[in-house]
């Protein structure tokens, strides 16, 4: 897979990931007494304020917007940094309450779900079922409705900073049905999980410790991004298959799958930059059609293809 798997050291907590873990299970507590439209309307007006007066990487998220799409006026690109922020804090209360439904509840949270028959009939197939998605929607939420419906399904995850806040968020998603692989043990433990006929989820939108990267076009830019889930499909024989669940204006959602191809032509590392370069065109075209929903806040183009000129590199 490229990159050498290391098992990071474990991190004690400190007095001030004490501090703000408390700080997160208090406000949590109270959410849970809300309904889940009045909690994720609390969130958009605690995200908004990333946006203004903290500006918590505010430039960050608007010189990406603008790089991405310099169609857009700058009006344009400062509504959609300040949507996203509201969407942001929507999408962490979101999570954090997610726990306290029960799985008929949460698949009543989608008015639209496209794409179904997509999910059963890959996994059919008995060779597991690879899902990627990104940093668009409620990711947690589409995650959750996979296990919902009874599909045994593990999401590769990184490593939070705050040791409490990772147990408390692997905790979470365990208790909607998934089952958490850390990135840096996902080549021991995905292959495992997929040759049981398991559902694997990654987020293709950030590198990950534990797997390699390739660079491809995002949004007329290389980005890093990981190639495990096209290794993986190749290795395996697995099928690959994009979700994404995205919020309507009505504050329900709405679910869509579509394939993958992973074609095996017997030129493993052309097959792979094939895959990865289509699930990332597939998430980007998502992106373009709500882009408010999207985590411009993340640098994607941080890391940069040796070679690449400057008006083509990190928009910062």
């Amino acid at each position: 897979m490229g990159d050498d798997v290391t098992t990071p050291a474990v991190i004690q907590p400190s007095f001030a990931h004490r501090a703000e873990y408390a700080a997160l299970r208090g406000a949590v507590a109270a959410m849970q007494r809300l309904s889940f439209t009045h909690a994720s309307k609390l969130g958009a007006r605690i995200g908004a304020l990333g946006y203004a007066p903290l500006e918590i990487r505010r430039a960050v998220a608007e010189r990406q917007l603008a790089a991405a799409l310099p169609e857009r006026s700058p009006e344009d690109v400062a509504r959609i940094a300040r949507a996203s922020y509201a969407h942001l804090g929507r999408t962490s209360i979101e999570t954090a309450i997610l726990p306290s439904y029960a799985p008929a509840e949460i698949v009543n949270l989608f008015d639209e779900v496209h794409g179904w028959s997509i999910v059963e009939e890959r996994l059919a197939r008995g060779n597991g079922l690879i899902m990627v998605t990104g940093h668009l929607g409620n990711w947690e939420l589409g995650g959750a409705y996979i296990a919902a419906r009874g599909v045994p399904i593990d999401a590769v995850a990184r490593h939070m900073a705050n040791p409490l806040f990772d147990r408390y968020l692997t905790r979470t998603r365990q208790r909607i049905g998934m089952t958490v692989v850390h990135d840096n043990d996902a080549v021991r433990r995905v292959p495992r999980s997929l040759r049981s006929g398991r559902a694997v989820a990654f987020l293709v939108d950030q590198g990950a410790v534990g797997l390699a990267s390739s660079w491809v076009p995002f949004f007329g830019r290389f980005a890093k991004t990981p190639r495990g889930p096209a290794v993986f499909a190749l290795r395996l024989g697995t099928p690959i298959v994009f979700g994404v669940a995205l919020r309507r204006p009505s504050g329900r959602f709405a679910l869509y799958f579509e394939p993958i191809e992973a074609e095996d032509t017997g030129d493993r590392d052309a097959d792979v930059e094939r895959i990865v370069a289509e699930y990332t065109r597939v998430l980007e075209r998502w992106v373009r059609l709500a882009p408010e929903q999207y985590l411009w806040q993340h640098r994607r183009w941080k890391h940069q293809r040796p070679g690449t000129p400057p008006e083509l590199g990190d928009p910062l």
